[in-house]
């Protein structure tokens, strides 16, 4: 009889947890939290999300919907409790925190097949009959960060950067307006300041001499670029990222801003809203000055200011299979960003890979890896790929998957096509 282990109650950790009771089979969940925290984790629950409160985009023609669509195939905890608890974002999923880690906790807690243990885990030992995921996030430290340098060697690091949040009531309305790019979404589901050219011009000057929290500088991930290095690159690279103005139409003028800020909902009620894309290392007193700056801003109450934390990955083409067990040892799993997926999803479908592949071990079946036509498939075919060179995060992308033929020079037909090869390979796996 195996003894099923999952250390870490964040996506990963339920997720494989969740596949493996639904099974049938008892598994035991390690977390460690509240006996200890990581610097980025404040609350109690599992799932917890700690930068933004958005999963990306639902629409399954996207490489993010279409994650998600290949997660409910295959029987996700995590994407029908973020449905259930979603906030507007247009044509994002994005949710109220609070509300779905609490009811991700209460369903794992619930559960006759999981019991909890809230114990700090140090010491990994795998018998012939022990099956163990570790899904301990990117900011595993102390003596179990030790065990797995012993069992992986040396890890590779990025840093990563979370968005301040405002109060909805300290936003100036009459200077803001509400609108989804290219009209996707309701007037509620963002709002967006809106920049001139002097306006812009003058707030990145400010954000480049503006003070960090670090004074030297970091390899950042660039999916998680915080906003005044990105600055650093040119005066019009944020007006080419996240302060994109394509798409809007300020009211108050009729033409499109020169430059925006976008804020998306924190929370169900709107009571709070963070700045997209706006991840920063600044000084706490820094954001709150320069960001101030920002239209509509002047008045700002920051409830919580941006934060950068180190993220930890484990070196995985050389030391994962495409199951996400160790090549040298094939009784321990890893799941989540430890393995170089990047992102909420991703890490989440990871679990429920290493969840399947754990029970299909202790069964004597074949460990299965989904085809690399499926963006699950993908990512893990990626994260197991000896051939990648300098080996960095990788999120759910179409850039991954393999191109159809002939080609589809049209981008959304392209995109709708390959989800919709996708779906079907995944369709004929299931059966």
């Amino acid at each position: 009889m195996k003894k099923f282990t999952v250390v870490g109650a964040g996506l990963a950790g339920v997720e494989a947890a969740w596949q493996i009771a639904q099974s049938g089979n008892r598994v035991t969940l390690v977390e460690m939290k509240p006996l200890r925290f990581s610097p980025a984790h404040k609350n109690t629950s599992f799932a917890e999300l700690v930068c933004s409160n958005s999963l990306k985009a639902l629409r399954v023609e996207s490489a993010a919907g279409l994650l998600k669509a290949e997660m409910e195939a295959l029987g996700s905890l995590t994407v029908p409790v973020a449905k259930e608890f979603s906030v507007p974002a247009g044509g994002a999923l994005a949710v109220d925190r609070e509300l779905f880690s609490n009811a991700v906790t209460e369903k794992i807690k619930n559960h006759p097949n999981i019991t909890v243990e809230n114990r700090v885990y140090d010491r990994i030992e795998a018998g012939p009959d022990d099956i163990i995921i570790i899904a301990t996030g990117p900011l595993t430290d102390g003596e179990l960060a030790e065990e797995i340098k012993r069992l992986c060697g040396d890890y590779l690091s990025f840093y990563d950067a979370a968005a301040p949040i405002v109060t909805a009531d300290s936003i100036d309305m009459k200077t803001v307006f509400g609108a989804s790019r290219y009209e996707r979404g309701g007037e509620a589901d963002y709002l967006n300041c809106p920049f001139n050219k002097a306006e812009y011009e003058a707030f990145i000057n400010e954000l480049v001499n503006a003070e960090g929290a670090v004074v030297h500088d970091f390899d950042v991930y660039e999916g998680c670029m915080p906003i005044e290095k990105l600055a650093k690159r040119g005066l019009d690279a944020p007006r080419f990222g996240p302060m994109k103005p394509v798409g809007l139409v300020d009211p108050r003028t009729g033409h499109r801003p020169w430059a925006c800020v976008q804020l998306r909902r924190e929370n169900s009620e709107g009571t709070m809203f963070n700045l997209v894309g706006f991840q920063t290392n600044l000084k706490f007193g820094e954001q709150k000055r320069v960001f101030s700056m920002i239209p509509g801003l002047k008045e700002a109450e920051f409830v919580r200011y941006g934060v950068m934390h180190r993220n930890s990955f484990i070196n995985s083409p050389k030391l994962l299979t495409p199951y996400f067990n160790l090549k040298s040892n094939e009784n321990i799993f890893f799941a989540g960003q430890i393995t170089g997926v990047e992102g909420y999803m991703e890490s989440a479908a990871s679990g429920i890979m290493a969840g399947i592949n754990a029970l299909r071990l202790a069964e004597g079946k074949e460990l299965i890896a989904l085809p690399v036509e499926t963006m699950i498939g993908s990512l893990s075919g990626y994260i197991s790929d000896e051939s990648v060179e300098n080996f960095q995060p990788m999120g759910a992308n179409f850039g991954i998957l393999p191109s159809i033929e002939p080609k589809i020079r049209d981008k959304k037909e392209r995109y709708a096509a390959l989800a919709n090869r996708a779906l079907e390979k995944l369709k004929s796996v299931l059966g």
